[in-house]
């Protein structure tokens, strides 16, 4: 059966609150095809997470509304080994307290995290750019570097679709100092890798249809927007991290966006990727939806990203292109797929960008 993580958003709600209602929903579980398999309560942010294995999302909702009557307000499908990389477990802890009822185990285990995600070069460009063996030298000193610094730092590594490297922490000092000793370890090579750092937090289920999905997503934007060898920390990190934060004001390879600079980043790269495969996408088209005029968006643009929305625009187009030459499309086939109107030109752009043509890209070096 699918394993489903619900979200209940309960201000005032205790860890034996918590604990109460998981013993009534044990009670009835079998009714409704259920294995009610462990939760996580957070009294901090009023709002608890339950993972149970059922037949489908109506289940879980039937059995809790009996139970308790405590709806879920979200339910998304999960998968148990990210669940665990995560979070580091599935099923109850093996330290919890026993007031009085002998079957009432109670633990309050937040399962707010903070997420690190890591980015580097296309592995095919570094290859063009650096050579086979070099490049390769690098990739392994940057698996072995990062592996080393997350089980230093006492994170765990999440394996997820995609080249990106991410990590959770359960504590915000252990994520950034893990950034930082992965970025000075690696030192040169952090450049000539690209490595780009973003770290962001929040809890597993929101809207978003994946694990922590929102959280990963933020910390990918921020890698996006950011220089090689930089880390980019979101507002909430910062705030977290504020009694620290001083230390680092002097240090050029880590920047600190404002909640507004977020809220700006996460509707101007939502739009991108609602529309960057649209050829008739342009500046017109882009302010619109951004409800901006066209100079505010150029101000607002060049002032977080360092380019022009036209140049944003191209620049977004061509990094999914690779996306799209990796997966055995032909060169004509991705020009239009990734937005461009011409081959000619789409080649011309990628040439320019990343040095060599596409076609010598779809080639093994």
């Amino acid at each position: 059966m699918p394993i489903y993580m619900d979200l209940h958003i309960a201000p005032g709600i205790s860890a034996k609150d918590a604990a109460e209602a998981h013993r009534e929903d044990l009670k009835i579980q079998d009714e409704y095809g259920c294995r009610c398999m462990t939760y996580w309560v957070d009294e901090e942010r009023g709002s608890a997470f339950c993972l149970i294995d059922a037949p489908d999302k109506q289940a879980v909702r039937e059995m809790h509304d009996r139970a308790h009557g405590l709806i879920p307000h979200e339910i998304i499908q999960v998968n148990s080994n990210v669940v665990e990389a995560f979070l580091g477990r599935i099923q109850d802890p093996d330290t919890f307290a026993q007031l009085g009822d002998a079957d009432l185990k109670i633990f309050n285990d937040p399962a707010f995290r903070v997420i690190m995600v890591n980015t580097i070069a296309d592995s095919k460009l570094l290859r063009h750019k650096l050579g086979p063996e070099r490049a390769k030298k690098l990739g392994s000193l940057y698996n072995s570097s990062i592996r080393e610094q997350i089980k230093r730092f006492e994170g765990r590594e999440v394996e997820l679709k995609g080249d990106d490297f991410i990590a959770s922490f359960v504590s915000v000092s252990q994520a950034v100092q893990c950034a930082l000793a992965l970025q000075k370890g690696l030192h040169i090579a952090a450049e000539l890798l690209n490595l780009r750092i973003g770290i962001h937090a929040g809890m597993p289920v929101t809207k978003n249809n994946m694990i922590f999905g929102d959280a990963v997503k933020l910390a990918r934007y921020l890698c996006f927007i950011g220089k090689e060898n930089q880390i980019i920390l979101s507002s909430i990190i910062q705030e977290l991290y504020r009694h620290d934060w001083q230390k680092l004001m002097d240090n050029a390879q880590i920047k600190g966006i404002s909640p507004q600079e977020e809220n700006f980043l996460e509707i101007l790269l939502n739009t991108l990727e609602d529309n960057w495969n649209d050829p008739g996408f342009g500046i017109t088209d882009f302010a619109g939806k951004m409800t901006m005029s066209k100079s505010q968006l150029y101000r607002k643009c060049i002032g977080l990203t360092n380019l022009s929305p036209n140049s944003l625009i191209k620049e977004f187009r061509l990094y999914k292109s690779l996306n799209l030459l990796r997966s055995d499309r032909n060169i004509a086939q991705t020009t239009f797929d990734s937005g461009f109107t011409s081959p000619s030109y789409f080649a011309k752009c990628f040439q320019q960008r990343f040095g060599l043509q596409p076609l010598a890209y779809v080639k093994d070096f």
